[in-house]
């Protein structure tokens, strides 16, 4: 008996990673994409096809799970300032794209499909709330969460979370089942309870991760990240908010702590495992027998809602300062409907707002959007990057050398001449094609890659590297490899060009072995040859020169330990001549 329960439990979990190991390569082989691959295994192994899963929405629930820890880890890499800095990406384009695309998307149902006005209203604000899970993959994968896209992109989906709370309380106002004022009620404990995880996380989170610490055992350690991130989901649901932005919250309330790392290694395998089976559980959840019966109304009402919501994305990019490229590339990502669309219209189901049909009808589409995604980003990026041609340039693939070198730009390429000297073998990656081919009629072989993303590095052959030299002139792009290179790559010694002075100061207290400011040294000689352009003597020269850099590295030491005023002092400041006054002007 006991080995037939296992085999009833083991069974499920063997088919869903034997569809998921099968689809996904071959997706990924053919340039689709793991997020797509997950879908369709999704599809083949549910009650649509095969049938070996008859409940794709327990599974869904369960499975969002993944979509909960990866918001936490997420919010592990944004500092609270960093948040705090977000404010009118969040409140301004964020909620001027989501207010504008409600609004589209009712007057489309309206218009285009006569639906009544809180039909409509209920059938464009679930699509308007973006998928978090694919959106955050696919930033992940491209590693441009850094990215000042990327934040713009995070500022958006932060906004859609929230908005999930009015949502909700519209639906208990249009709602004809609806008793009293505990709309109202709930917006009250939503924002108690928001409050209440602020205040443990922000006060009792390290106290709380110091105290096992000292236990000196990883598993409990890995349960007390558990803990906190499904502690923080649980209060979120039960106060009927997002449990993903509640995991989120805790993930931005440590990423200060000395323990953030270790948190975040902890979590990952599972974040991976439960994201897999959430995408395979959208694609379960496709009702293949509602798509037949009613296709032609499902792709119409597809095409129209992305279109809408399209326009409206493009025109809140261009309208806050993005380029052309830039919103193109935005309005690629946040087509589709997303996870949180399901819970509002539950919800709108449960309350007599729209009928089962109308519920199935709505659903189906945001599935189609989630699955259609991917295909439309793909030729997205294909049609932006036309303009550069690759004829030439090889893709970094199994390299192997001593040191590996990412960025060859005017930094990179003087950087490189020292280890070639001495005859070191070296691996170069860099993401301009004509500076590749550049540098090709020199005699140096560069490889496309792009070194924020791991899969990149790896085929660059960081996991043999002795040393990664980034000299790359973007810093956050730096800084998010150094933190790559730190978890995966931890024998190689990582020397970063650091763009400025904070830039120094966010590297050292990273841990790197080595930075330099990008124009230190050039101004240091510019300095002395100031002075002896002026008649100096060279020793007076060289004794200055030395006194610079050694105030200069004591002020630095001074602001890794303090802030951007600390080693104040150390400067030497040409005084401000004072202003006349009356009686010293007469004299």
């Amino acid at each position: 008996m006991a080995e037939a329960g296992l085999g009833q439990t083991i069974g499920p979990a063997i088919v869903l990673m034997g569809a998921a190991v099968v689809a996904v390569p071959l997706f990924r082989r053919f340039g689709l994409g793991s997020v797509l691959g997950y879908f369709a295994a999704g599809v083949v192994v549910g009650p649509s096809v095969l049938g070996l899963f008859t409940n794709a929405q327990s599974i869904l629930h369960f499975s969002e799970l993944g979509v909960v820890m990866f918001l936490f880890v997420i919010g592990l890499e944004l500092r609270p300032h960093k948040l705090w800095a977000m404010r009118g990406q969040i409140f301004g384009l964020g909620l001027a794209q989501v207010a504008a695309a409600i609004a589209a998307l009712t007057l489309t149902g309206k218009v285009i499909f006569d639906l009544p006005n809180p039909v409509a209203f209920i059938a464009g604000a679930g699509f308007v709330l973006s998928s978090t899970a694919v959106i955050m993959s696919v930033l992940q994968d491209r590693g441009e969460i850094s990215s000042v896209e990327g934040q713009n992109s995070v500022a958006i989906l932060l906004l859609e979370d929230l908005m999930i709370v009015p949502l909700l309380a519209v639906v208990a106002l249009l709602s004809p089942l609806a008793h009293g004022r505990s709309e109202w009620m709930d917006i009250v404990v939503a924002i108690a309870a928001l409050l209440m995880l602020l205040g443990v996380a922000r006060w009792g989170l390290n106290p709380f991760f110091a105290l096992l610490a000292r236990a000196r055992t990883r598993e409990v350690m890995t349960a007390g990240a558990l803990l906190v991130v499904l502690g923080s989901a649980l209060l979120m649901e039960i106060a009927g908010l997002s449990m993903a932005m509640g995991a989120f919250l805790a993930g931005v309330m440590l990423s200060s702590s000395s323990y953030r790392h270790q948190i975040e290694s902890d979590i990952e395998p599972f974040r991976g495992l439960l994201m897999g089976l959430f995408f395979l559980a959208v694609g379960m959840s496709l009702n293949l027998s509602v798509v037949a019966a009613e296709w032609w109304l499902l792709v119409t009402m597809l095409i129209a809602f992305t279109v809408a919501k399209g326009a409206v994305v493009y025109a809140a990019a261009r309208l806050f300062g993005g380029s052309n490229q830039q919103a193109l590339h935005r309005t690629s990502m946040f087509l589709q409907g997303g996870e949180f669309a399901f819970v509002l219209y539950a919800a709108a189901t449960t309350g007599g707002v729209i009928d089962a049909r109308e519920n199935a009808l709505f659903t189906t589409v945001v599935i189609l959007s989630m699955a259609v995604t991917p295909l439309l980003m793909i030729a997205t990026d294909r049609l932006l990057h036309t303009e550069a041609s690759m004829d030439g340039v090889d893709a970094a693939r199994d390299l192997k050398g001593q040191m590996l070198v990412i960025g060859f730009g005017r930094f990179g390429q003087i950087a490189s001449q020292i280890p070639l000297s001495k005859g070191v073998k070296l691996s170069v990656i860099d993401m301009n094609p004509d500076r590749i081919r550049e540098a090709q009629r020199f005699g140096f072989k560069v490889f496309y890659g792009d070194g924020t993303r791991l899969d990149t590095l790896r085929q660059s052959g960081a996991g043999s590297a002795n040393a990664l030299m980034i000299c790359i002139n973007d810093p956050k792009a730096a800084t998010h490899i150094v933190e790559l290179a730190q978890h995966e790559f931890p024998q190689a010694r990582i020397l970063v060009r650091s763009y400025d002075r904070g830039h120094a100061v966010e590297l050292i207290r990273a841990g790197v072995d080595y930075q330099i400011r990008e124009t230190v040294e050039s101004a240091y000689l510019m300095g002395a040859e100031g002075l002896r352009a002026l008649g100096y003597a060279e020793f007076d020269i060289e004794e200055a020169a030395d006194d610079i850099r050694q105030r200069d590295n004591a002020r630095l030491s001074e602001q890794v330990q303090g802030d951007s005023m600390s080693g104040r002092d150390r400067l030497h400041i040409q005084p401000v001549p004072e202003p006349l006054s009356g009686a010293s002007a007469s004299k």
